[in-house]
C-alpha cells in the first residue's frame, strides 16, 4: 500500500470517528499500522476511537504510544489527558498532573490562555492532594507567565493573594516543608509590596494575615517581632499584632519587660482582653504577687480558654493555699491542654497531685492515688511519693502512711518531706513527742517552710494539759509560720484563736481572723469568728462589709455562716424582708438547720406572714423534736389566726414538757377564747370545761411568776366569763389554793356567785401590782356589777346588791379618771347607773352621750342610749338611736332586738320579721324568745293558715326549725323559764320530735307548778297529753286529759283517741260524742263522725258505720277522708259496688297532692284487683305515675304492685323503684326492696349482671333498713335465687349455710314490729321457715331441714305449712335413700292428706304432682296440676295459671315424646299451650306445640314451619334456652329429610349466635348417619 493509501485509509477513520462510528474507524487504524507501524495518527485515532468504545486500557496505550513516537506534538497529549479526565480510575488520576505539566509546557509558547487554564486545573489536584510544594512552584512558574505577559499590578496582587491563601493551609500539617514556608513568606512579602495604598484596609487584612502566618512558624519570631512592629507603627488602635505578641510571650513563657509593655498596651487597647489578662497575671506569678496573679488570670480565663493560663492560676492558687480551686484549675488545663504538650501535662499533673492532696478528704486522696498512677516513673521521685505517703494519711492508711514515710526517710534522710509525713502518721497513733520531734527536724531542714511551724505550732496547741494552759510555744510558732508564709491562713486563724481565747486580745484577734479570711474566703471559722468579733465591739460597718463581700461571690447552696449572720442582723434592726431573704438563703445551704430555720420562722412572723412563720417553726420542729420554741412559736401563731383548738394541743405539748410559762399563758388564752366562742352559741357546758381548764393552767402560770400582773387579769377574765352562764350550770372547779381552801386538797367547786369573788380578788392582786392601769379598774368594775346581778350570793358575803353596784360605780369612774378618752369606760359606767338599785337615769344618758362623744361610731352606745329611751317610753328618740347603731354595724344584734320591740309595742307587720333576723345574725336571748313567741303565736292563730303572710313568715322562711333551734340554745341557757319550754315542746311537735316535745312539755308543767298561771297550766296540759299520745303512752294521756276542764274540742278528741287505742271503746264513743255536741262547724263533725264509724267498725257494728259514713258525705262540707273510709270498708269486706261507689264520690272531689293522690291510686288499684282486671292495676298506677311524675310515692307504689299483679313488666318495676329511690330518701328506703323484689321476679341474679341484680340491690336495702324484716327476707330470696344460678349452670354455690341465720335475724326483727303490723310479719315468718327449708333441701343438708321443721312443730304441733314442709324433707330423703323409687301407697296417701290440709298452699301441688310423676302416676299428676290451676285461678294470679298450664304441657309432652299411643296426652298438650297462649305469650308454650307437632309428625313441613319460628323469629320475651331446643329439634328434621341446604342456613345461625353446642351436634348426626 502506497502513502496514497495510508492517507486514504486515515482520511476513512477520521470521517468514521466523525460518524461515531468507532470500530471502523479501529479497523482503518489497523489497516493503517500494518503498513506503517509508527504512524503517529493512526495511533491517535486508535486512543480517540478505543475511549469512545470505552476501551481505557487501549486507549491509554495507544496514546502513549504516539507520545513516545513525538512527545512534542500536542494531539496526543490532549487525548491522553481526555482519557484521564473522563476515566474514573486511580491510577489515571496518578498520571494526570504529569500530563498536565507536559501540556503546560507545550501550550506555553503557543497559546497562553490554555497554558492558564491547565494549571488552574493543576492547581486544584495540587491542592486536594495537599501537595504544597509543588502547588507553590506551579503558581510561581504561573506568576512568572503572567509577569513576562507585563499584566497590570492588580491582577498580580490577586494572584500572590490567592497564592498565600492556598499556601496558609500546608502550616496546619503536623510536619511542615521549610522550602514551602518560604515561598509562602515570599508571597506575602510580594502581595504587601503590591498593596495599596499604605495605609490602608487592604493593607492593615494583608499585614494581620500575614502576622498570623508568622505566629504559626516558631523559626520567624523575629520577623513576626518585626512586622508586629510595623503594623502597629502604621495601625496604632489595632489589637490584633498585640495579641499574637501576647500569646507568643504567654505561650513561651516570655516575661521580660517587652512583654510587659506588650500585655498593657493590649489592655489599654482592649480593656477586656483575655490575653492582657492573662499575661499581667502571669507577670505577677513570676513575681510572687499571688493575689494579683490569681486575679489577673481569672479574668483573662473568663474571655478565653488557655491551658497556659490555667496552668498559671493553679500555681497561683496553690501558693495561696487554695488547694480546691488549684486542683480544680488544674483540671480545666487538662481539659484544654493539647495533645502534643507533654510537659505541661506532666506539670499539671504535678500540681493537681499537691493540690489533692493538701486539700484533705478521702475523695480528694482517692483522686490524688490516681493522678500519681499516671504520672511516669513517680516512684522515683521522693517529693511525689511523699505526697502519696500524705494520701494515704488522708484516707485514715496510718500503716501504708508510715511505710512510706519509713522509706522515705531511709532513702533520703535529708528529705523535709518524708520527715513531715512521719511526724503527721506519728500523731495520728497519738504518739505527739515524736511528731514533734520529727517536726523540729524538717523545720531544720528547710527552715523556711511556714507549714512545718504551724503544723508544729498546731501539735503545741492541742497537746497535754500543761501545753494547753502554756500556749506560748503554739503562738511563737503560729508567728514564724505567718512570717515565713504570708499566705498561709490557717496559722493567722489560730493566732486569731490564741489572742481571743488566750489573750483576751479582742483587736488583734479581729485583725488575725480578717486576715485568715482574706487569705482564704473559704474559711468559714475565720470569716464567722470576724464578724461575731466584730459585732461584738458595735463595728457593724465591718461586720456587713465582710458579709457583704461573701454573699455578693457566693454561689446559690453556699456561704449559710455568711447570709445567716446578715439576716439575723437584717431581724435585729427590723428589715424584715431583706432578713427572710438572706436566711432563706442560708436554707438553700443547708436545709437541714433547725436553727435557722427558727431564725426565719421569726422574720416571718415579724412581717406578720403568719402562714409561712407557721410553715417555717413546723420544719424547725420536724428537724429538732426536742425544741419547745418552734412549738411554743407555731402555737401563738395559731392562736393568732384563731386557730385556737389546733393551738390548745401544741400548748400542751410545750407544757407537757417544761413548766414554761408563755406556754402556760397562751393555753389559758386560748382556752378562754374557746369558751366564749361557746358560750355565743349557748353551748354552755363545754364553755364551763374550757374555763375550768383555763384556770388551772392559768393559776400554774401564776404559781410560776406570781410578779405578772397579766396573769392576774386573765385569771380573772376567766373567772368573770363565768358570769353569762345560769347559776345551775356555773359550778367550777379549781385549784384549793385559789379558792381559799386547803391547800392538802385537790380542788373545790365553786358556784357562780363564789367563783366571781374569786375574780374580784385576781383583779385586786392585779391592781396590786400594777394600780395605775385603768383597763384593770374596768375589769373589776365590770366584776362587781356581774356580782350584783347574781342571784344566789356567796356564802359569808355580806355585799348587797346595791353596794357591790355602787363598788362597782367607783371602779368605773377611777378608770374614767386615768383615761377619759376610752368610750369603753363611759359606756360601763352607764349600763352600770341604769341598773336595778341604782337607775341613775340622768347620769346614764350622760355616760352613753360621753362615750358618743369619744367615739362617735360607738353602736354599742348608741343601742345602749336607745334602750334607756325605750324604758322611758321615749320611743321616737329610741327608734332615731336604734337606727343610728344599725347604720353603724348592722350586724349588731342588740339594736334589731330594739327595733323589734318596738315593732312589737306600735303593733308592726314587720316585728316576727325583725326578731327572725336577730335570730340570723346571733344567739341573742331576747331576740330567741321573741321570735320563738311570734312563730309559736302564728301557729296558734289559724285563721291565718292560708295567707300569704302565713306562707312567708312560716314556710318560706323555715320558722319552726330556726325557731326551735334557737330556743334549745335558750333553754339551755336560761332553764327556768315555763313559757320557753312550753313554746320549745310546741315547736318539737310540729318538728314530730316527739320525744324532745313531752321533755320540754314535762320540764315546762314542773316549773308552771310553783307559779298561779290556771289558763297556762291547762293549756301546758293539754300538749302534755298530745305528746303522749304522739308517744303512744295512752294510758299517761287519759289521765292528763281528765285532770283538764275538758273544755276544749280539740282536748276530747285527743281523749277520745286515747280512750280508742287503750282498747276503752265505749269511753272512747261517748268522749267523741262530746266532742260532736262542741263541733262548731260541718267539717269538724264530720271529721267525728267518721272516727265514731270507725268505732263502730271495731266493735262489729257494720251497718252503723256504713250509716255513720253516709251521714258524713251528705253534709255541706263533706271530707275526703270519710269517702276513703267508705271504700276501704267495701274492699275489706268485698263489697265492690260500695268501693266503686265510694271511690267515685272521692275521685269527683278533683285532684289532690301528696298522700291522697297516693291513698287514692292504692284504693283504684285494689278494687281492681277485686274485680279479677290485674293487667290495669298496673296501668292505673303507671297512669297515676305519669299525671304526678314528681311524687316519689306513686313511683314506689307501682314498684310494689307489679311483681304481685303483673311480673311480666318487672324490669319496669325495678326501674320505678330505682326512681323512687333517687327522687325520696325516706320512700326510696322501701322502694329499694320493691324493686330487689322486681329484680327477683325477673331472674336477674348475678350470673346476668354483676353490678345490677337482685343480691346488690337486697344488699343495699339491708343497709339502709337493718329494721324491717321485709328486706332480711328478701336478702334470703336473692340468695337462694344465687344459688339456684349456680346449680343451673354448674358451678357451686357461694352462698350456702346463711339460711338459718338469716331466718333467726327475721324472726328477732319481726318480734319488734308494731300491733297493727303483726300478721303480715307472722306471714312472712312463715315464707321465711319455708324458704329456709327449700334452702337446706337444695343444698342436701335433709337432716337439718327435718331438724329444723321438727322443732317447729315441738311449738306449733298444728301448724298444716311446717307439717308439709316436714313431708317434703322425708318424701326427699326417702328417694335419695338409694332404696329404690318406688314409695308404698301409704306414703302417697299421707302426702296426699297433707297437702289437702294446706289447699291455699301454691308449692304444694306442683311438688305433689311432682312425687306422682316420678312415680310414674301421670294421672294422678295430671289431677295434682289441676288442683293447682285452679287454686291460681281462685288467687286471680295469671301468671301462677301460665306456670301451672305449662306444667301440665310439659307433664303430657313426656309420653308423646316417648312414642306412647293415644290421643290423649297430645290433646292435653294442645289444650294446656292454647289455654297458656290465651292469658299471654309465651314461648315455652309455643315451643311445646312445635315438640309435639315433631312427636307426632316429624318430617312434615309443619314441623319444619313451627321450628323455624321459633329459630329465625322468636319474640321479643323470648329465652335463649327456647331458641337452642328449637335449633336442636331442627337440625334432627332436616337431617332426616337430608336437607343440606337448610342445614347449612341454620350452621351459619348458630355461628352468628355462638351456639357451639349445636355445631357439636351437627357433627355427632353426621358421623351417625354415615
Amino acid at each position: 500500500m502506497s502513502s496514497k493509501e495510508v492517507k486514504a485509509a486515515l482520511k476513512c477513520a477520521r470521517e468514521a470517528i466523525k460518524n461515531k462510528e468507532f470500530k471502523e474507524a479501529l479497523k482503518h487504524c489497523k489497516a493503517v499500522l500494518k503498513l506503517e507501524k509508527n504512524n503517529y495518527n493512526a495511533w491517535v485515532f486508535i486512543g480517540l476511537a478505543a475511549c469512545e468504545l470505552e476501551q481505557p486500557d487501549q486507549s491509554q496505550t495507544a496514546y502513549k504510544k504516539a507520545v513516545e513516537l513525538e512527545p512534542e506534538q500536542l494531539l496526543a497529549w490532549q487525548g491522553l489527558a481526555n482519557l484521564y479526565e473522563k476515566t474514573d480510575q486511580w491510577d489515571f488520576k496518578d498520571e494526570l498532573p504529569n500530563v498536565y505539566q507536559k501540556l503546560v509546557e507545550l501550550y506555553r509558547s503557543s497559546d497562553k490562555n490554555k497554558c492558564y487554564e491547565l494549571i488552574r486545573k493543576l492547581s486544584d489536584i495540587y491542592q486536594s492532594d495537599k501537595e504544597y510544594l509543588k502547588l507553590a512552584k506551579l503558581w510561581l512558574q504561573l506568576l512568572q507567565l503572567k509577569e513576562e505577559e507585563a499584566v497590570d499590578k492588580k491582577e498580580l496582587l490577586q494572584l500572590w493573594q490567592q497564592m498565600t491563601r492556598l499556601l496558609s493551609e500546608c502550616l496546619n500539617k503536623k510536619e511542615q516543608d521549610h522550602e514551602t514556608q518560604q515561598h509562602l513568606l515570599t508571597a506575602f512579602e510580594k502581595a504587601m509590596v503590591l498593596t495599596d495604598p499604605i495605609p490602608g484596609e487592604e493593607h492593615k487584612k494583608a499585614s494581620a494575615d500575614y502576622i498570623k502566618c508568622l505566629s504559626k512558624l516558631p523559626d520567624e519570631e523575629a520577623k513576626m517581632k518585626e512586622v508586629c512592629e510595623s503594623m502597629l507603627s502604621l495601625y496604632p488602635n489595632q489589637s490584633y499584632p498585640l495579641e499574637v505578641l501576647s500569646s507568643h510571650y504567654l505561650r513561651t513563657g516570655v516575661q521580660k519587660e517587652e512583654a510587659h509593655s506588650c500585655f498593657s498596651r493590649l489592655l489599654d487597647l482592649v480593656p477586656d482582653s483575655g490575653l492582657g489578662h492573662l499575661g499581667l497575671g502571669s507577670k505577677a506569678l513570676q513575681e510572687g504577687r499571688y493575689k494579683d496573679a490569681i486575679k489577673g488570670l481569672e479574668r483573662g480565663l473568663k474571655k478565653m480558654n488557655s491551658s497556659q493560663g490555667w496552668c498559671n492560676l493553679a500555681e497561683a492558687q496553690l501558693k495561696m493555699h487554695r488547694y480546691s480551686d488549684s486542683a480544680a484549675s488544674c483540671s480545666q488545663a487538662l481539659a484544654v491542654c493539647v495533645s502534643g504538650d507533654e510537659e505541661l501535662r506532666l506539670k499539671l499533673l504535678r500540681l493537681k497531685l499537691e493540690a489533692s492532696v493538701r486539700s484533705g478528704g478521702e475523695e480528694a486522696a482517692d483522686q490524688a492515688l490516681e493522678i500519681f498512677s499516671q504520672l511516669p516513673d513517680a516512684e522515683k521521685d521522693p517529693s511525689l511519693v511523699a505526697f502519696k505517703g500524705r494520701a494515704h494519711l488522708n484516707k485514715g492508711l496510718v500503716d501504708e502512711a508510715l511505710k512510706i514515710s519509713a522509706d522515705l526517710v531511709a532513702s533520703n534522710p535529708d528529705l523535709a518531706q518524708g520527715l513531715v509525713i512521719r511526724g503527721l502518721t506519728q500523731i495520728a497513733q497519738g504518739q505527739q513527742q515524736l511528731a514533734e520531734e520529727s517536726f523540729l527536724k524538717a523545720i531544720t531542714q528547710n527552715p523556711d517552710c511556714g507549714e512545718y511551724y504551724f503544723l508544729l505550732g498546731k501539735l503545741y496547741w492541742d497537746m497535754g494539759e500543761e501545753t494547753r494552759k502554756d500556749r506560748s510555744k503554739a503562738h511563737s510558732h503560729f508567728l514564724k509560720a505567718a512570717k515565713s508564709d504570708l499566705h498561709l491562713g490557717c496559722a493567722f486563724r489560730y493566732l486569731g484563736h490564741y489572742y481571743r481565747e488566750v489573750a483576751r486580745d479582742y483587736g488583734r484577734a479581729q485583725g488575725c481572723f480578717r486576715k485568715a479570711f482574706e487569705l482564704d474566703g473559704t474559711d468559714v471559722e475565720s470569716g464567722a469568728a470576724s464578724v461575731d468579733l466584730s459585732m461584738e465591739k458595735g463595728d457593724m460597718d465591718t461586720a456587713l462589709a465582710i458579709l457583704q463581700s461573701v454573699v455578693e461571690k457566693a454561689t446559690p447552696g453556699s456561704a449559710k455562716w455568711a447570709w445567716m449572720r446578715r439576716g439575723l442582723y437584717y431581724l435585729k434592726v427590723g428589715e424584715h424582708q431583706q432578713a427572710i431573704a438572706d436566711l432563706q438563703a442560708a436554707l438553700r445551704a443547708d436545709p437541714e438547720d433547725w436553727v435557722c430555720w427558727e431564725c426565719l420562722g421569726e422574720a416571718y412572723l415579724n412581717r406578720r406572714s403568719f402562714t409561712a412563720a407557721l410553715k417555717a417553726f413546723g420544719k424547725a420542729h420536724q428537724l429538732q423534736p426536742g425544741s419547745i420554741y418552734s412549738v411554743y412559736q407555731a402555737a401563738a401563731i395559731k392562736q393568732t389566726l384563731g386557730k385556737f383548738k389546733e393551738a390548745v394541743a401544741e400548748y400542751l405539748q410545750v407544757t407537757a414538757k417544761q413548766e414554761y410559762v408563755p406556754a402556760l399563758k397562751g393555753l389559758g388564752e386560748c382556752q378562754l377564747s374557746m369558751a366564749k366562742s361557746l358560750m355565743e352559741d349557748c353551748r354552755d357546758g363545754g364553755a364551763i370545761d374550757l374555763i375550768q381548764q383555763a384556770i388551772k393552767n392559768l393559776f400554774r402560770a401564776v404559781e410560776l411568776r406570781p410578779d405578772l400582773s397579766c396573769l392576774w387579769k386573765l385569771l380573772g377574765d376567766a373567772c368573770t366569763a363565768v358570769s353569762t352562764v345560769s347559776p345551775s350550770r356555773a359550778q367550777v372547779l379549781v385549784p384549793a389554793l385559789l379558792a381559799g381552801l386547803d391547800p392538802n386538797t385537790q380542788g373545790g367547786t365553786l358556784t357562780l356567785a363564789q367563783i366571781l369573788r374569786v375574780g374580784e380578788r385576781c383583779y385586786a392582786r392585779a391592781l396590786k401590782l400594777k394600780s395605775e392601769v385603768p383597763s384593770l379598774w374596768y375589769d373589776i368594775g365590770l366584776n362587781y356589777y356581774h356580782q350584783s346581778t347574781c342571784p344566789c350570793p356567796a356564802v359569808g358575803d355580806q355585799n348587797s346588791p346595791s353596794l357591790l353596784l355602787e363598788k362597782a360605780q367607783q371602779c368605773l369612774k377611777k378608770a374614767i379618771m386615768m383615761d377619759s378618752e376610752n368610750y369603753s369606760y363611759w359606756n360601763a359606767l352607764g349600763v352600770i347607773s341604769m341598773s336595778r338599785g341604782l337607775e341613775n337615769f340622768a347620769l346614764t344618758q350622760h355616760c352613753f352621750i360621753k362615750s358618743i362623744q369619744v367615739e362617735p361610731n360607738n353602736v354599742v352606745a348608741w343601742t345602749n342610749l336607745g334602750t334607756l329611751y325605750l324604758k322611758k317610753d321615749n320611743i321616737e328618740l329610741a327608734h332615731k338611736a336604734f337606727k343610728i347603731a344599725q347604720s353603724l354595724e348592722p350586724l349588731y344584734v342588740n339594736c334589731w332586738i330594739g327595733q323589734a320591740l318596738i315593732a312589737e309595742r306600735v303593733g308592726s307587720y314587720d316585728t316576727m320579721d325583725l326578731f327572725r333576723h336577730t335570730t340570723e345574725l346571733s344567739t341573742h336571748m331576747e331576740g330567741v324568745k321573741g321570735y320563738a313567741y311570734w312563730v309559736c303565736s302564728t301557729l296558734l292563730d289559724k285563721s291565718i293558715r292560708d295567707t300569704e303572710l302565713y306562707r312567708y313568715n312560716i314556710v318560706q322562711m323555715n320558722a319552726i326549725s330556726a325557731a326551735q333551734v334557737a330556743l334549745t340554745k335558750y333553754t339551755e341557757r336560761i332553764q327556768s323559764d315555763p313559757d320557753a319550754f312550753i313554746m320549745l315542746g310546741y315547736l318539737n311537735e310540729h318538728l314530730q320530735l316527739k320525744r324532745q316535745a313531752l321533755q320540754s312539755y314535762l320540764r315546762g308543767l314542773e316549773l308552771l307548778q310553783s307559779k298561779s298561771s290556771p289558763d297556762m297550766l291547762t293549756f301546758a296540759l293539754s300538749s302534755y297529753g298530745r305528746a303522749l299520745c304522739s308517744l303512744g303512752r295512752w294510758d299517761e294521756a287519759v289521765k292528763v286529759y281528765n285532770s283538764t276542764p275538758l273544755q276544749e274540742l280539740s282536748d276530747l278528741c285527743w281523749l277520745a283517741l286515747a280512750y280508742c287505742r287503750s282498747g276503752l271503746l265505749a269511753e272512747s264513743i261517748n268522749s267523741y260524742e262530746r266532742a260532736l255536741a262542741l263541733a262548731s262547724s260541718e267539717k269538724e263533725k264530720a271529721y267525728i263522725l267518721t272516727a265514731l264509724a270507725l268505732l263502730q267498725h271495731r266493735q262489729g257494728n257494720l251497718d252503723s258505720a256504713k250509716t255513720l259514713l253516709f251521714k258524713c258525705s251528705v253534709l255541706q262540707e263533706p271530707i275526703p277522708e270519710s269517702l276513703l273510709c267508705l271504700c276501704a270498708l267495701g274492699l275489706v269486706h268485698g263489697d265492690a259496688t260500695l268501693a266503686s261507689a265510694a271511690l267515685t264520690e272521692l275521685l269527683k272531689q278533683g285532684s289532690s297532692s301528696g298522700s291522697v293522690v297516693e291513698q287514692r291510686c292504692l284504693l283504684t288499684c285494689a278494687l281492681l284487683a277485686l274485680q279479677g282486671d290485674f293487667s290495669a292495676v298496673q296501668r292505673e298506677a303507671s297512669r297515676a305515675v305519669h299525671s304526678n311524675p314528681g311524687n316519689p310515692s306513686l313511683w314506689a307504689l307501682l314498684s310494689r304492685l307489679i311483681p304481685q299483679y303483673y311480673p311480666r313488666k318487672a324490669n319496669g318495676g325495678a326501674m320505678a323503684g330505682h326512681v323512687a329511690c333517687l327522687s325520696s330518701m325516706t320512700q326510696g328506703k322501701r322502694a329499694l326492696l320493691h324493686s330487689g323484689v322486681n329484680q327477683l321476679a325477673n331472674g336477674r341474679h348475678s350470673g346476668e349482671d354483676r353490678h345490677r341484680n337482685a343480691l346488690k340491690t337486697m344488699q343495699r336495702a339491708v343497709v339502709l333498713c337493718p329494721d324491717d324484716p321485709a328486706t332480711w327476707a328478701g336478702l334470703m330470696a336473692a340468695c337462694h335465687t344465687e344459688n339456684t344460678s349456680c346449680y343451673l349452670s354448674g358451678s357451686a354455690p357461694s352462698r350456702q349455710g346463711l339460711e338459718q341465720i338469716l331466718m333467726s335475724v327475721v324472726s328477732e326483727k319481726v318480734s319488734s314490729v308494731e300491733e297493727i303490723e303483726r300478721p303480715l310479719a307472722q306471714s312472712l315468718e312463715a315464707w321465711v321457715l319455708q324458704q329456709t327449708v327449700t334452702g337446706l333441701m337444695m343444698g342436701g343438708e335433709l337432716e337439718q331441714a327435718e331438724a329444723l321443721c321438727l322443732q317447729v312443730l315441738t311449738v306449733s304441733p298444728d301448724h298444716p305449712a311446717v307439717l308439709l314442709s316436714l313431708r317434703q324433707v322425708q318424701c326427699q330423703r326417702l328417694l335419695a335413700a338409694g332404696c329404690g323409687t318406688v314409695l308404698p301407697d301409704t306414703v302417697l296417701e299421707q302426702l296426699h292428706n297433707t297437702v289437702m290440709a294446706n289447699p291455699s298452699n301454691l308449692g304444694a301441688w306442683p311438688w305433689l304432682a311432682e312425687v306422682y310423676r316420678s312415680q310414674g302416676l301421670l294421672v294422678q299428676a295430671v289431677m295434682a296440676l289441676r288442683q293447682d290451676l285452679q287454686l291460681a285461678s281462685q288467687f286471680g294470679m295469671q301468671s301462677r295459671q301460665i306456670a301451672s298450664l305449662l306444667r301440665l304441657a310439659l307433664l303430657a309432652l313426656r309420653p308423646c315424646m316417648a312414642g306412647v299411643t293415644g290421643n290423649d296426652w297430645p290433646q292435653l298438650v294442645s289444650e294446656a299451650t292454647t289455654e297458656a297462649l290465651k292469658l299471654g305469650s309465651s314461648p315455652m308454650a309455643l315451643l311445646f306445640q312445635a315438640l309435639l307437632q315433631y312427636a307426632t309428625k316429624m318430617t312434615a313441613r309443619e314441623t319444619r314451619r313451627l321450628l323455624e319460628r321459633m329459630v329465625y323469629f322468636p319474640s321479643q320475651d323470648g329465652l335463649v334456652t327456647v331458641m337452642q331446643v328449637a335449633s336442636w329439634y331442627l337440625l334432627r328434621h332436616l337431617h332426616a329429610k337430608n336437607d343440606q341446604e337448610l342445614i347449612n342456613v341454620l350452621l351459619q345461625h348458630a355461628k352468628m349466635n355462638g351456639d357451639e353446642r349445636l355445631l357439636k351436634f351437627n357433627l355427632l348426626l353426621a358421623s351417625s348417619s354415615s
